[in-house]
């Protein structure tokens, strides 16, 4: 399967001056000097990797190269006629380092999961655990990068080598009981200043980035493309993170466009989504791991086209926390079964029972927000003592949408008049 996105026009045209909520002052990246180059050895067939050069893993180059460059410079995967593509297992990139994929390069990841074990057969299997897989980009120091005009290809639907399933059936699999082990395409953990700039990330075994416990993160012009069909695969996670902006980038995916959270590493703040247009998923989420604490988060000129959830918090009383001080604002919705979700009971399956960690809500603004139905509102507080307190300005829909509510203070109203002036929609193409 080979898809693009094609995001032409803005999400919504409205002259409302926004601040962002990261507290850095946010600029285009730019690719840093090049220290090294990795020219590409193997020839692609049927768009993929030849079955004859699954074993013919680059991972080593890579690698070498990446150590061999100080902070400041970039690696670049190179093409070399018609050898454009790179075969990979897990790759660490080292502080201040910038992997750059050219364009017309694809960096495929191994369908071999013994190359991604964290110990012996530990990865490509359902257990209690999940936690069996290395991901194939690692960042674990400050100042690292990916970036380029090419395509990091997870190969999620795949079969893997010595089985006739692929990370995805394993995630399916798992719906019955457990856990898969599928990897992750780039994780940041404690890693500060991270940088995503115009890479295109396909196909992912499991969620496509995630950056954890840092401070400082940008996604500049990044395009995330898996099917909406392929289960547990969140296109960008900040997890208790501070200082993010996600800006000028599209995403296609089969669960969370965008999900902040924030657990036991501690609190989700000063988050900027901005610029962006979504496609199937389960929209702009907030949560479920909401304990840590988030706040001061904001959503503007965000289009949101054929989702399953538009706007959304969720948590519940066995993860919950504050959820403070969000605003949205000129925001387009359609084709979504629920635009807007604010759930305080929300259920998963590693989630269930009751516990002491209550979920509470309080100023969320919705501003400038256009939806077309049909679709369901869902605005539900926890119990009376924990009550939703949300706004509305400037907000119209379809009068084919719902709204169920409890335990919520309004200020303001959404008109049920059909008003969608200003909205654009981007063309999602295969």
């Amino acid at each position: 399967m080979v898809k693009s996105l094609a995001a032409a026009g803005v999400a919504v045209c409205f002259s409302a001056i926004v601040h962002a909520q990261d507290s850095r002052t946010i600029a285009e990246p730019r690719v840093p000097v090049v220290c090294r180059t990795v020219v590409a050895r193997l020839v692609p067939v049927d768009g993929g990797v030849a079955a004859a050069d699954e074993g013919k893993l680059d991972t080593a180059r890579i690698q070498a190269a990446i150590d061999a460059c100080r902070p400041g410079s970039a690696v670049e995967l190179r093409a070399d006629g018609r050898r454009t593509i790179f075969l990979s297992g897990p790759i660490h990139l080292k502080r201040g380092t910038t992997l750059v994929i050219a364009a017309g390069v694809t960096l495929f990841a191994s369908r071999n999961p013994r190359d991604f074990d964290v110990s012996p057969a530990s990865c490509g299997i359902v257990d209690d655990n999940g936690r069996g897989c290395r991901p194939l980009i690692r960042v674990a120091e400050d100042g690292a990068a990916v970036m380029g005009d090419g395509v990091i290809d997870g190969r999620g639907g795949s079969a893997l080598i010595g089985s006739r399933e692929s990370w995805w059936d394993l995630a399916e699999d798992a719906r019955k009981a457990g856990h898969q082990n599928c990897p992750r395409l780039i994780v940041a953990d404690h890693a500060n200043d991270f940088t995503l700039y115009r890479i295109t990330l396909k196909n992912s075994p499991n969620f496509h980035v995630v950056f954890s416990g840092g401070r400082g993160f940008t996604a500049w012009g990044v395009v995330i493309d898996t099917p909406k069909t392929a289960r547990n695969t969140d296109g960008i996670d900040p997890i208790s993170a501070t200082d993010v902006s996600i800006v000028h980038s599209s995403i296609h995916t089969g669960d969370d466009d965008v999900a902040v959270k924030a657990g036991s590493l501690g609190p989700a703040s000063n988050v900027t989504v901005a610029h962006n247009h979504f496609f199937t998923g389960h929209g702009m989420s907030i949560g479920s791991e909401t304990d840590g604490g988030v706040r001061h988060v904001r959503v503007l000129d965000l289009s949101i086209d054929g989702a399953d959830n538009g706007l959304r918090i969720k948590s519940n009383s066995t993860r919950g926390g504050v959820v403070d001080n969000v605003a949205y604002e000129d925001v387009c919705i359609r084709a979504t079964k629920n635009p807007i979700v604010l759930d305080t009971t929300y259920s998963s399956p590693d989630s269930s029972g009751e516990g002491a960690k209550i979920p509470v809500y309080t100023n969320i603004a919705y501003r400038n927000v256009r939806i077309e139905g049909p679709g369901n509102l869902q605005l539900e507080g926890h119990d009376p003592g924990h009550r939703l307190r949300i706004s509305f300005t400037d907000a119209h829909a379809t009068s084919d949408v719902k709204t169920r509510s409890k335990e919520v203070d309004v200020t303001g109203a959404i008109a049920m008049d059909g008003s969608l002036w200003g909205c654009r929609w981007p063309t999602y193409r295969r």
